[in-house]
């Protein structure tokens, strides 16, 4: 069996290699190849174009990007027609996969999208064009699910795989002890995004708070998780220009998250992994400001961090666009850490949110069905 991946960010990256891994139990001798990152090439993906190299977000400037993606894409297009793959899995990434599921799909190339298009959010249009060209779509929440139902996409909930992805190696002692901190200190996590733009753009608001809280909580530590995709010289390049006790991790995340007591987070998959870790989160989502006029238009949900989705509800709070200041971070990390009603209520609703995501074994059921439409393309 031979499958071609297509993932753009470093959250795709995670959930593709994942997958690869489960791949290689269920059926040794595959082959794997693609666009990905550093965790993939791990489980034995042939990465013939490293992630590294992108990370637009936002409409104005993915225009910007166009020529480059056009030429991405005809590379890509050139690989499935030398190596023939059996399947094409394409990860999240919605904006580049989608045209990429339609090149595979007129070569003949069956497709399996997983993370798929949020079609329940936002444009629902794509839920016809997946239609014509995705063989499988591996659901990672059941309203999901339904929604592909209604445009007959051959769908199948999988469940969440960061249920199966989000699970400490070490207990919360040995974790204290491998971070250097200690039970009784205020841990804050900082986790300002994968791509450069989201660093750029949220890292310096979320330092200019977190100094404000450790002006009146002196017990406090900070702790930023590099991501993969991002240079570690322009985190410490941010991070220096603060007075503050701050330190760069590298791996072991989870871990980490385990012994935190509160985080700051760019809208996207952290949100949900700090939930799932049952640690109080602030979100923070800002974009240029044509392209959040336009998402404005666009979107139909009220709430744009993923736990809140999932509860139905306002679980963690929401800082958007103009409220992403650092007096506003001030004050919610205040509100949180102060106030035990308030800290034991989003700790209850986290479990609660980690309980509607589903059981575990979501990879192995999403290698299961790659393995079933390569089969089947054969």
């Amino acid at each position: 069996m031979k499958v071609m991946f297509s993932a753009g960010e470093a959250s795709g990256d995670t959930h593709a290699a994942s997958v690869a891994k489960a791949l290689r139990q269920i059926c040794p001798d595959v082959t794997m190849f693609g666009m990905g990152g550093d965790l993939m090439a791990a489980q034995g993906v042939d990465i013939i174009y490293d992630i590294k190299n992108l990370g637009y977000i936002g409409i104005v400037e993915i225009v910007k990007a166009l020529p480059e993606f056009f030429k991405l894409r005809r590379f890509l297009k050139e690989a499935m027609m030398r190596e023939k793959p059996d399947v094409v899995v394409c990860v999240d990434y919605p904006g580049f996969n989608m045209k990429l599921a339609k090149v595979a799909h007129e070569l003949g190339i069956p497709v399996v999208y997983y993370i798929a298009p949020t079609i329940w959010a936002w444009h629902k249009s794509r839920g016809k064009d997946i239609a014509k060209y995705v063989s499988k779509v591996a659901s990672i929440f059941p309203f999901e699910a339904k929604a592909y139902e209604e445009f007959h996409v051959p769908v199948e909930f999988v469940g969440h795989p960061l249920v199966d992805i989000v699970q400490p190696s070490m207990s919360e002692a040995a974790a204290y002890e491998y971070f250097g901190t200690a039970e009784d200190t205020c841990n804050v996590l900082l986790m300002p995004g994968s791509r450069k733009q989201e660093v750029i753009g949220l890292l310096d608001i979320m330092l200019d708070g977190a100094s404000r809280f450790y002006a009146t909580h002196k017990n406090a530590r900070f702790f930023v998780p590099r991501a993969h995709t991002i240079d570690r010289e322009l985190l410490e390049e941010r991070i220096c220009r603060f007075d503050l006790p701050v330190t760069i991790t590298e791996g072991h995340t989870y871990d980490l998250m385990g012994i935190c007591d509160v985080c700051l987070a760019a809208s996207g998959t952290a949100t949900l992994e700090t939930a799932l870790m049952n640690v109080p989160t602030v979100l923070l989502y800002r974009l240029s400001a044509v392209t959040y006029a336009l998402a404005k238009l666009l979107v139909s949900i009220p709430d744009v961090g993923l736990p809140n989705i999932v509860a139905g509800h306002r679980v963690i709070p929401e800082l958007i666009q103009g409220d992403v200041t650092a007096a506003n971070v001030h004050t919610e990390l205040c509100r949180i850490v102060d106030n035990p009603e308030v800290y034991s209520t989003m700790k209850e609703e986290l479990r609660q949110v980690k309980e509607a995501l589903g059981a575990p074994g979501a990879v192995l059921r999403v290698a299961q069905v790659i393995a079933e439409v390569a089969g089947g393309g054969r």
